[in-house]
């Protein structure tokens, strides 16, 4: 019920009126039925305008830190990521990176719609970046298929750096649902597992008319080598403001 409140009555009428954004692709969100929402990531605001031009909710995995916070601030934070689909995580401990597949595999088995970023982290400077395999790992696992989510405009909306919202356009576009069920029984194949995901990532350029840049976005955050470690968190758990 909160969800459809903060959809239709509190932050959805607001991000309508001052965004305008707009939508394509809807007719392919399957009606009912699991399936893995594989975004691009520009801002902390891809994860609104996703689900707001949805016609299904999208669960998106959290920091549990948002539910748990004390005081008035704390209840107004579990409010709004509960009612925004948002699902809780802990990220702090060594395994943070397969209970994050953990829970979005209990998630696609309840048939919902799971939202990752296979670039594992927003983009430094609106190029694509190389995806992750966890999501490919999912989607052999599970069978589910892949629905490609392209947002456009969100950079601008809400840059990097302090909280800001501005009055610029967005358009969100779902892409034809991908099918890996010609890969099954090939899960934990990293030779396959590269190959759903860069065709994934493939998609996602087409859509959003990104440059594809071949390196993971994270190695140039944190001044790493490009190989280091790169599957290491395979699921993207938003951040909202910071990241």
């Amino acid at each position: 019920m909160f969800y459809w409140l903060l959809k239709f009555v509190l932050l959805g009428p607001f991000i309508h009126l001052y965004n305008r954004p707009t939508v394509e692709g809807v007719e392919n969100i399957p009606a009912d039925g699991p399936a893995i929402m594989a975004g691009n990531h520009l801002s902390f605001a891809d994860w609104l305008f996703a689900p707001l031009l949805s016609p299904r909710r999208i669960n998106y995995l959290a920091k549990a830190e948002y539910f748990t916070t004390p005081g008035i601030k704390g209840r107004f934070q579990k409010f709004f990521f509960s009612a925004s689909g948002q699902y809780p995580i802990d990220r702090s401990g060594a395994d943070a990176a397969e209970d994050a597949l953990n829970a979005a595999r209990k998630l696609l088995d309840e048939g919902r719609l799971v939202g990752l970023y296979p670039e594992g982290t927003r983009s430094p400077d609106g190029r694509l970046y190389k995806g992750k395999t966890g999501l490919a790992r999912l989607a052999l696992e599970t069978g589910v298929p892949v629905i490609p989510v392209a947002v456009i405009g969100t950079d601008e909306v809400s840059p990097p750096g302090p909280f800001r919202w501005r009055r610029r356009k967005v358009t969100v576009k779902f892409g034809k649902p991908i099918d890996f069920s010609r890969y099954e029984g090939m899960g934990g194949n990293r030779f396959v597992e590269r190959a759903v995901t860069d065709e994934v990532m493939y998609e996602l350029m087409q859509l959003t008319g990104q440059e594809y840049v071949d390196v993971y976005a994270h190695s140039l955050k944190k001044g790493v080598p490009s190989g280091s470690r790169p599957d290491a968190v395979p699921v993207r758990i938003p951040d909202t403001a910071a990241g």
